[in-house]
């Protein structure tokens, strides 16, 4: 980064905002290429379009005859940081995919400030609808671990941070657009979900990250998108009939978590909803850490939830 820039603020250890809206990332995971063909988990990169992409995981070894679950997954990071192709990423999804034995479709959205939110919104859409597309195998270039290993009628979406939040957001955009060929989302896994609002903290980092993403946001930090009780009770018109929250007693964000989890239990929606509630640790401790013994826990709560 130019020694000229003028800084504007700096968030410790994670990013330096200068004046002219460049940002400059301090704590970066290095890049990890995929491994097809391993005896535990194997993983490739595909294409979905111009802007998005993802990084595939199949465990092994897979039956022709089995079909499995469907994850697709969004990463953390505050919509500023983070990535489907990074070490830590490749590491716990890895650790995941070997636990719930399921198909996982990791996706590599547009990150801000670059491009504003609501595109990572959008990029996540088009990487579920591209997957649903699948559920049919009469179209052209598809993708052939989903045909043949994927079962459409176990499709689950989730996310850890930020990715949790892009799953709450369209898991209720799903009942009001309809994915492709009419597949339906079993169930929704929120990990550490990044919600917030103007009754927290200005100075907090989630408010922090949450202004530089979507600096234009009706409503500011009070914006639906981040802020699910905006309207004065939480809207949780899911077409999905589970769900599964992952709170931390560390992380800052696990008491509008519980409130999220107390809310769609209270709601009018007819669905199943659990919360795992983990002593001691901090935001999303076990994608940081999956050997961890606490993320084991995690992991086999997933692994009972995705089945």
């Amino acid at each position: 980064m130019a020694s000229n820039k003028e800084l504007s603020y700096t968030i410790p250890h994670l990013l330096r905002v200068y004046k002219d809206g460049t940002i400059e990332r301090l704590m970066v995971s290095p890049y990890a290429p995929p491994s097809l063909q391993q005896p535990i988990v194997s993983s490739k990169d595909v294409v979905i379009s111009r802007d998005v992409s993802a990084r595939l995981y199949l465990p092994n070894p897979t039956s022709n005859f089995k079909k499995l679950p469907i994850l697709v997954y969004m990463h953390g990071g505050g919509f500023i940081m983070g990535s489907a192709f990074s070490l830590q990423e490749q590491n716990y999804l890895n650790t995941m995919v070997f636990h719930i034995n399921a198909l996982v479709i990791s996706v590599e959205y547009r990150l801000a400030p670059e491009n504003l939110l609501p595109t990572a919104y959008e990029d996540c859409w088009t990487a579920l609808q591209w997957v649903a597309s699948h559920s049919t195998t009469c179209g052209r270039h598809q993708e052939p671990w989903l045909v043949e290993h994927g079962d459409f009628d176990r499709l689950y979406i989730g996310g850890d941070g930020s990715g949790a939040n892009i799953a709450h957001n369209l898991a209720l955009k799903a009942t009001k657009e309809r994915l492709t060929n009419d597949v339906q989302i079993l169930g929704v896994f929120l990990g550490c979900p990044y919600f917030w609002g103007s009754r927290k903290c200005d100075e907090s980092l989630a408010y922090k990250f949450w202004m530089l993403a979507h600096p234009h946001a009706q409503g500011g930090i009070d914006n639906v998108l981040i802020n699910p009780f905006v309207d004065g009770r939480l809207e949780a018109g899911f077409s999905c009939m589970r769900m599964l929250v992952v709170v931390a007693e560390k992380d800052p964000t696990r008491e509008i978590g519980v409130k999220y989890f107390e809310g769609v239990k209270e709601s009018e929606w007819d669905g199943e909803v659990e919360i795992l509630d983990i002593e001691g640790e901090g935001h999303c401790f076990y994608v940081v850490d999956s050997s961890n013994e606490k993320a084991k826990i995690v992991m086999k709560q997933l692994a009972s939830f995705i089945v």
